[in-house]
């Protein structure tokens, strides 16, 4: 909920406090939140993938007229099973949901690998690495990359 919630929202429940009722809503609307990735059965991945609007302020370029932007806004691999190529499957994975879903647009706000903060926002080469280019930054830290779908 870090990039969903509104300010009313946060006001009424802080960070620290239980959200998962704001999520919960959002999903009871229809409203895409993201994936779970599955590994024999069990959750090992999570990526959060949804049209930009239904985020708050990313940090990404106005849209251009005709454009469908879906913004992958934070991913999660366990400890134990990162770099067995997860996220890149994660990414792959929420490109295809988008794209089926009518964007046209991807963007995601990775960080450099040795940044201190924002780690779950995904890594600028694993992004580069999967046809992403940069458009601009947001923040200090993140980088805003768009795929063309």
């Amino acid at each position: 909920m870090a990039w969903r919630a509104t300010p009313e929202e946060v006001k009424a429940a802080p960070r620290g406090s239980d959200r998962k009722p704001l999520i919960e809503a959002r999903i009871k609307q229809g409203t895409p939140v993201g994936l779970i990735g599955y590994l024999d059965g069990d959750p090992v991945a999570w990526v959060s993938i949804a049209p930009r609007d239904t985020y708050r302020d990313l940090g990404g370029p106005a849209a251009a007229d005709g454009e469908n932007i879906w913004s992958l806004a934070c991913m999660y691999v366990p400890r134990k099973r990162r770099g067995e190529g997860y996220g890149n499957q994660l990414i792959e994975a929420a490109t295809a949901y988008a794209r089926k879903r009518g964007a046209n647009v991807l963007e995601a706000y990775p960080v450099d690998p040795d940044s201190p903060s924002y780690r779950f926002m995904g890594f600028v080469p694993a992004f580069r690495k999967l046809g992403f280019t940069s458009v601009g930054t947001a923040g200090s830290r993140r980088t805003v990359m768009r795929l063309a779908l």
